[in-house]
């Protein structure tokens, strides 16, 4: 019996500033500030804990141009860590850095695999016996679909589908790369792990189509756990698929009724003893 798990995880968004929480509290933008590197890190760590197969990275790891090289240093060194214990990382570019958007370059480990931006390629494990397909944003705005050019499924292997697309829509992003579920079943690949929705979304058990989210909310558009998945495979078909939550930081709607405060005081009491 084959068994093996993989990581799928998306939208690092390495280098995203965090505009106006500075304003409000100093501290509070300080832990945010950090908290997407510091996620990252967490979910380097147990990848090679759990001594996972591979990782995937559905596009924008980074949040676009880099201010300075500091950003693509600290990937570098997280991805090494991985490279030093044997997990291969494959990656899409996404709108957020594609390849016109990013200037800038680092020279990463041989372990780590991005797709083309001039078509869909595949990338074969052959000790795995996994096929990945895929295919890198070479712009930001990718209006075509992409995934009605990607490659027949390998007969024999488990295939995995990685792209970076709106899919079907989503009221809070732009769409890129737009495709249906029947589009992603139409290629007969066991897996697809998507990238670009900031929000944990499963499109399809049969096969799996998800969305992992991001690994870290950046605003308070973005509330609730974040993190990324870990897919168990066994003997060429998905077991389970379980959510990894690595944020350091988490915004939370919260709603209070302050509406029997007689002071400003009883008000902050009020919204203080619901957090």
């Amino acid at each position: 019996m084959t068994r093996f798990t993989f990581i799928h995880a998306a939208d690092l968004h390495l280098g995203s500033p965090l505009a106006g929480l500075g304003a409000r509290n100093a501290e509070i933008a300080q832990r945010f500030a950090s908290a997407g590197r510091r996620a990252f890190e967490d979910l380097v760590s147990h990848a090679i804990e759990a001594r996972v197969a591979f990782l995937i990275v559905a596009g924008d790891v980074y949040d676009g141009d880099w201010a300075d090289h500091s950003i693509g240093l600290f990937f570098a060194r997280q991805v090494a860590r991985l490279d030093r214990a044997g997990i291969p990382v494959v990656l899409v570019r996404g709108n957020h850095d594609a390849e016109s958007v990013i200037t800038k370059a680092i020279t990463l480990p041989e372990a780590v695999r991005t797709f083309s931006t001039k078509k869909p390629e595949t990338i074969r494990l052959d000790a795995l016996k996994v096929a990945l397909h895929g295919q890198s944003f070479p712009n930001r705005a990718v209006d075509e679909n992409l995934s009605l050019s990607y490659p027949a499924a390998v007969p024999g292997w488990f295939n995995v589908g990685v792209l970076h697309t709106s899919c079907t829509g989503h009221a809070q992003h732009a769409t890129y790369a737009p495709c249906s579920v029947a589009d992603l079943r139409a290629r007969g690949y066991d897996y697809w792990a998507l990238g670009h929705i900031h929000d944990y979304t499963e499109l399809s058990q049969d096969p799996w189509i998800l969305f992992p989210g991001n690994l870290q909310g950046r605003s308070i558009r973005e509330c609730g756990p974040k993190g990324a998945v870990a897919v168990e495979v066994s003997d060429g078909q998905v077991a389970g698929v379980r959510r990894l939550i690595v944020d350091h930081a988490r915004f939370h709607n919260l709603s209070v009724a302050v509406d029997e405060a007689e002071t400003e005081a009883q008000a902050v009491a009020l919204v203080e003893a619901a957090m």
